[in-house]
């Protein structure tokens, strides 16, 4: 750590460990604020099937990135490492250290390292994709990338549409794949960054899970869905607990077997998640009641 350089603490992890209370016993340890790096949780519509935070945690500390976007506005995570370099720039100049949330590798790994730099979009492959989407589905697009880039296709979330398409289009466009241009020269930042990953046994993680989504149920998920139900062709509603539900109102699946499925591809999920991060070897896996005596030895505050 740099005495000169603020800090940026990332907590990450799969989803439903803990990272949000996390996050906010750090945030308020440290006076500080929390930047969320959850690709779900910048939408206005989508917040229980989201996880995002409740009213009393928002009040806990402020929060950025949460309800910035419609569902409807097109966003990348190129979007998000400009919009949050700007942001944390603005921040350091009164925080000496700030929180970083959330569980999508991809996002952290923008701000925290940046990318190899991504060949243009070529549109005519794109659109062709995006027309095989709309006639076929999402499924034979993921096998397409499972086959030509199984390291990408086991990281990332195949569940988004627009990601799988960008990798199937880079690949077709050079005929190398997306993994290959996120294994480069970390670029410089002007901040220091400490990453924590919480971590849970495999079985309390999984149980963390079903539960959430029983909860998620009752507080009604099911009529937050239905609101959705015209926006459903949209990118970002191509999300775990969200194409489940909107199968059984298109009567595909029976309510149980909705449910039962959102749990079954969560864990999936998490899964993936954890792959992610594993390959990260400058990641601290603490369990919660770790990460404060950590932080204060690493953070550097003079």
């Amino acid at each position: 750590m740099n005495a000169t350089n603020p800090t940026l603490i990332v907590i990450t992890g799969p989803t439903a460990s803990g990272k949000t209370a996390a996050a906010i016993q750090l945030a308020q340890h440290y006076n500080t604020v929390i930047v969320s790096a959850d690709s779900r949780q910048f939408f206005r519509e989508m917040s229980i099937g989201t996880a995002k935070p409740t009213t009393t945690e928002l009040a806990a500390a402020p929060h950025y990135f949460i309800d910035t976007l419609s569902v409807t506005e097109p966003y990348s995570v190129g979007d998000y490492e400009r919009e949050c370099l700007a942001l944390l720039e603005q921040l350091f100049k009164t925080y000496k250290v700030v929180i970083m949330v959330g569980g999508s590798g991809l996002y952290i790994k923008a701000v925290t390292e940046g990318f190899d730099d991504l060949p243009a979009a070529n549109t005519d492959i794109r659109d062709r994709l995006n027309t095989e989407l709309a006639v076929n589905g999402i499924a034979e697009l993921q096998q397409k990338l499972k086959l030509v880039d199984p390291d990408y296709y086991h990281t990332v979330d195949i569940n988004n549409p627009q990601r799988v398409i960008r990798a199937l289009e880079i690949y077709e466009a050079t005929g190398k794949p997306m993994s290959s241009y996120l294994t480069g020269t970390k670029n410089q930042r002007g901040f220091d960054t400490i990453k924590i990953g919480i971590d849970l046994p495999r079985e309390e993680l999984y149980n963390r899970i079903n539960m959430r989504v029983d909860v998620m149920m009752q507080e009604g998920l099911l009529p937050e869905v239905e609101k959705l139900y015209s926006l459903r062709h949209y990118g970002a509603l191509n999300t775990v607990g969200y194409v489940e539900l909107f199968d059984y109102l298109d009567g595909k699946v029976s309510l149980n077997d909705a449910i039962d499925k959102i749990k079954q591809n969560t864990r999936r999920f998490a899964k993936r998640q954890l792959t992610w991060f594993r390959k990260d070897n400058e990641l601290n896996w603490l369990n919660a009641a770790e990460i404060i005596s950590f932080a204060e030895k690493k953070v550097v505050t003079n």
